[in-house]
This record gives structure tokens, sequence and C-alpha cells, in this order.
């Protein structure tokens, strides 16, 4: 049962390198938007349209995308100083504490990721990817044209005319890395940081 837990674990934090990668092209992307729009504005007199919509949309992916490696890495921001002062005079109490905090911070996650699985659903749903929509040309049957209306169906984020975003995408992120961070959590708080048996998972911090 142990083998199969530290095995899941493993995968779970193959997801969270993955995600963080994702995260990470969408913060390069976003860097190569800020300067089109700097030199737009500076050289062309011409600021690139809808870059705070960009910027507010990018954000959300990035900070979701890579919050569960962040959970991995043990890299959230934390007061640890009592955790420092008591593994070096009681291991097993600061053990425990940290552990229990892990936990709770389970419980958070998970409450989120409550929250956010009906919101994502109403925001994908309003796309009608798989329905007929109210209002609306029915479906042709040609995948790409139907995609196309679909999201352009869907609840958006942003200022019509300037920069328009659909919300699932963000939504998704936000429930994957919520979901994920809490699973990482849950495997913190049951098996510390403990390395699997027989097994190398340093290239996957």
């Amino acid at each position: 049962m142990r083998d199969l837990l530290y095995r899941v674990r493993k995968l779970a934090v193959r997801l969270a390198t993955f995600a963080n990668m994702i995260g990470t092209a969408v913060l390069f992307f976003l860097v190569a938007i800020m300067n089109v729009d700097v030199v737009a504005r500076g050289i062309f007199h011409a600021p690139f349209r809808g870059v705070v919509e960009v910027v507010i949309f990018s954000l959300v992916l990035i900070v979701f995308l890579q919050l569960p490696n962040v959970v991995h890495g043990d890299r959230l921001t934390r007061s640890d100083g009592f955790l420092s002062y008591a593994g070096s005079s009681n291991p097993r109490l600061a053990n425990f504490v940290r552990r229990t905090i892990d936990a709770i911070a389970c419980i958070f996650m998970a409450m989120i990721t409550w929250a956010m699985w009906p919101e994502f659903l109403e925001a994908f749903e309003s796309c009608h990817f798989f329905s007929q929509p109210e209002f609306g040309p029915a479906p042709t049957g040609n995948f790409f044209v139907d995609f196309g209306d679909a999201m352009a169906r869907c609840d958006y984020f942003g200022t019509p005319g300037i920069f328009t975003a659909p919300w699932w995408p963000a939504k998704l992120a936000i429930l994957f890395g919520v979901a994920l961070s809490s699973v990482l959590f849950a495997f913190k708080a049951f098996l510390g940081n403990e390395p699997a048996p027989a097994q190398d998972e340093g290239s996957t911090a």
C-alpha cells in the first residue's frame, strides 16, 4: 500500500513539474507581450490594445499552474522560525507541527477545489460544446467551425472590441492548481518529505 502511495505521489510531482513548465511558457509570453507594448508605445505611439487584460489573464494562469510545484518544493511563503528552532531541539515535535500544517493546508485547498468545480462547469457549459445552444446557429458537423462558434459563445473576460478570452481555461487552471496542491499537501501530511525507497525523485523537484 505504501509503495502505491509513493508511485501516486511521483505521478503527482510529475504533473506539477509539467504544469510549472506551461506556467513558465506563459510567463515568457507575457514578458514578450509587455516588451512589444513598450516598443509600440515608445517608438510608434501605438500601444498594444488589451495589454492590461492579457496581463491579468496570464497572471491567473501563471500563479495556479506553478502553485503545485511551489507546494512540492516547500517554497510557499510562510513563517518557519518556530519550526526551525523546534527542529534543532525537538525534531519529533517539529515534524508533527509541520505535518499538521500540511494537513490543514490540504483541507483548505480541497475546499477551494470544491468551490471552483461548479464555477468551472458553469463557464465551460456556457460554450455549449456538446449541446444545442439556445441562441445561434446549429452545429454544422465541421469540427473547426463548430469549435469556433462555441468559443465565441463562452462567458468571457475582458473588454469587447479590445481583448476577450473565454473564462473556462482560467478557471480550469485554478481548479487544476488547487486540486493538485491539495493532493501534494495530503502526501506531505501522510508521508512527510521522506524519499521513496530505492527511488530517486530528485529530478522531479
